[in-house]
């Protein structure tokens, strides 16, 4: 049994994963900070925890519990984690973050189990990826077989959560339904991440990224496009797929005539996958819930990882 404390604790993100805690049969929910809601019923603020009698402590108060052994989430805005992570790390705990403090960092090791399954299990520190980097980053590592593309081009849409919990959140909504709203024209955040971790697989092709909102609540489905300088064979590619994925527990590769679904993978760890051959492009798609696999999900994988547990401990799917 491991205790697990969760810092910045009101957020989205760390809800879902006090929501998967709570049911983690080797983890117990610790302390539960927010600086904003200090004394307040967690079941006030998140209808998925109305069942709970929790309260979120004041600020300090993950620090003052922590002991060696114990594991940090931290859910908090950036430059949080930034700065509470040396004291949570120097009193022996393990810490995954979940804010986009660490990920260039390289005294963490960044939270893909897909690729770095190995150096999580031993990692003090981890830098959950951003939810754009998982599903694209699903949808085409395993191309590296075939060399890197000419090009590629990600057409990725969003459910509005990954704009993360704030003030703003209703009216957003309201602004996005009916709509598709593509954003971050002149450069996402995401996609110095996403352009570095293929490159360090060894696919360096130029990257068009394209992120949109649109009026679900979450989950998320990107579209990848790899354009080669020569064709490809469509059982080839599909062969490499199912090797990548096939001793990797939340990852469903489909037929290729089946589309990955949102609403198959909304609130679950799992990413379904699918890959097709037009010619020299692979078009090559992935679903996952954005604040599952694309955040709270994998952090859990992550927790699961570096304890020695089952992987898929505690996760639907």
């Amino acid at each position: 049994m491991t205790r697990v404390h969760v810092l910045g604790a009101s957020g989205y993100a760390a809800a879902e994963a006090i929501r998967i805690l709570q049911a983690h049969p080797f983890a117990e929910l610790g302390t539960l900070e927010s600086a904003s809601h200090a004394g307040e019923s967690l079941a006030d603020h998140f209808p998925s925890l109305r069942g709970s009698a929790l309260a979120f402590d004041g600020p300090g108060s993950v620090l003052a519990a922590v002991t060696k052994g114990d594991a940090v989430i931290m859910g908090g805005s950036h430059g949080i984690a930034r700065e509470q992570a040396p004291g949570l790390l120097a009193a022996g705990a393990r810490v995954i973050d979940l804010s986009a403090d660490f990920r260039f960092d390289s005294s963490a090791v960044y939270g893909f189990p897909e690729r770095y399954r190995d150096a999580i299990a031993g990692a003090q520190l981890v830098a959950n990826p951003g939810c754009y980097p998982t599903a694209s980053l699903l949808a085409l590592l395993p191309l590296v077989t075939f060399g890197s593309p000419r090009q590629l081009v990600i057409d990725a849409k969003s459910g509005i959560s990954g704009a993360g919990r704030n003030p703003t959140v209703g009216a957003l909504f309201s602004e996005v339904y009916g709509d598709v709203r593509a954003y971050g024209l002149n450069g996402h955040r995401h996609e110095p991440e996403i352009d570095r971790e293929l490159r360090g697989a060894g696919i360096d092709a130029p990257l068009v990224f394209t992120p949109h909102v649109v009026p679900i609540a979450r989950g998320m489905l990107v579209d990848a496009y790899a354009i080669f300088d020569r064709e490809l064979d469509a059982d080839v590619v599909r062969a490499a797929y199912a090797a990548a994925y096939a001793d990797r527990p939340m990852v469903r590769v489909l037929a290729a005539d089946r589309a990955p679904s949102v609403t198959a993978v909304v609130g679950s760890n799992r990413a379904e996958v699918s890959v097709s051959v037009h010619g020299a492009t692979v078009r090559a798609l992935c679903a996952i819930d954005n604040l599952g696999k694309g955040a709270a999900g994998q952090a859990i994988q992550n927790f699961n990882l570096m304890y020695g547990y089952p992987e898929e401990c505690g996760l639907d799917g």
